[in-house]
């Protein structure tokens, strides 16, 4: 299982908070969205760890990301500054 640790200098969960915000969708609705596409890897995506993720108390895997990148129609590189 490939994980994305936060480094010190890079806080994914709150990038992925910001930009959710940014664009008016809630936690739920995300993953509600990221459920309803057929993705070509495993996601398992809950709320509970998508607030845990945003919080930055859980690492990201990098199956959630691509998923949440797609949904967010964001780049890697703005979730990761």
């Amino acid at each position: 299982m490939d994980v994305i640790k936060n480094d010190g200098t890079t806080n994914i969960g709150a990038n992925i908070r910001r930009i959710r915000k940014e664009k008016g969708i809630g936690q739920t609705e995300l993953i509600q969205k990221i459920d309803l596409v057929e993705w070509d890897f495993d996601v398992n995506l809950t709320r509970e760890a998508l607030v845990k993720i945003e919080r930055g108390i859980q690492h990201i895997k990098v199956s959630q990301l691509k998923a949440i990148r797609a949904i967010l129609e964001t780049t890697y590189e703005e979730l990761l500054k």
